[in-house]
């Protein structure tokens, strides 16, 4: 059953510059989140860590891999949630945070949708071709995933997981990218990333934790609502004993553990104040962590200057 539009609770944001937008194209800036920057941050930052994370890369070659990755993110956020929204339009209806979306209001049909898809897939081909033969196979490869993510949260109490395996994908493809190789500190680098992902998503999560169970939808969040500071504790404990092992195995110089103490205190400091009654609290946390993925770029780069 639809939700009733007087109690509707929504992060979807029509004020600002995309109200003046034309009103045509509105719907499609909405489809692709570009309202909401945030997930366009958190798909780029573990393609940044992944350019950051290996030694001897020219300066140029990693701004100029950079740039193309915040086009690429920016373009395949946007596909992603298109296909998010193809497969869920019927469940966002019965969603208070998500019954606004364009495919579930009926402000852009099936076709249009999958038009727009087709467009931001082209753009994406563009980015992926400026890069090496290795990055090929893992774009196209990590296509696999943006697909099937949708489905997770009707078969697995674990679709955040499957979510951080599919925006952590940014890192193992910015190490490719940056390198040339794949290895065991871009291994450990991904598994950083998917725990984190993990972590910060259930946090997402929380807010529709009352509406998922009345319609059967699964998630991690709803699994451990009643141990939730231990679960995101532990998340953000195994990311961070990941992160460190990947700047061991990447060789960084001794200049990234001070500068990792800041992202450190904010992952602890989150973990251990999360609240999953509040969704507006869990809302304001989940968009926190730009700041400590921007952290963790900045502990990277500080890695790079051996002195």
């Amino acid at each position: 059953m639809p939700v009733s539009p007087a109690t509707l609770h929504t992060d979807i944001k029509v004020t600002g510059w995309i109200a003046r937008l034309p009103p045509a194209l509105r719907p499609y800036a909405l489809l692709a989140r570009l309202d909401r920057p945030i997930g366009t941050w958190l798909l780029f930052l573990p393609g940044v860590w992944g350019i950051l994370l290996p030694q001897h890369v020219p300066v140029t070659e990693r701004l100029r891999l950079i740039v193309l990755f915040g086009i690429g993110s920016l373009v395949m956020r946007g596909a992603g949630c298109v296909v998010n929204d193809m497969w869920d339009r019927d469940i966002d209806r019965q969603v208070a945070r998500t019954a606004g979306r364009p495919l579930a209001s009926g402000a852009l049909t099936m076709r249009q949708a999958a038009l727009f898809l087709l467009l931001l897939l082209l753009i994406g081909l563009g980015v992926l071709v400026q890069l090496n033969s290795l990055s090929w196979v893992l774009g196209v490869s990590s296509l696999v995933l943006v697909a099937l993510y949708p489905l997770a949260k009707r078969f697995t109490w674990w679709p955040q997981l499957v979510m951080g395996f599919t925006f952590g994908f940014g890192a193992p493809m910015g190490y490719a990218a940056a390198a040339g190789v794949l290895s065991w500190a871009q291994a450990a680098l991904y598994g950083a990333t998917i725990f984190w992902q993990l972590g910060f998503d259930t946090i997402y999560g929380f807010q529709d934790m009352e509406d998922d169970a009345r319609i059967g939808v699964k998630s991690t969040s709803r699994l451990w609502a009643q141990q939730a500071r231990g679960f995101i504790g532990f998340c953000y404990g195994a990311m961070f004993v990941l992160l460190a092992v990947a700047v061991v195995l990447a060789g960084a110089s001794w200049l990234v553990w001070p500068a990792l103490v800041l992202p450190a205190i904010m992952l602890a400091r989150q973990a251990t104040s999360v609240t999953p009654e509040s969704p507006r609290l869990c809302l304001a946390q989940f968009r926190f962590n730009r700041e400590i993925g921007v952290a963790i770029a900045l502990a990277l780069l500080a890695g790079l200057f051996h002195v």
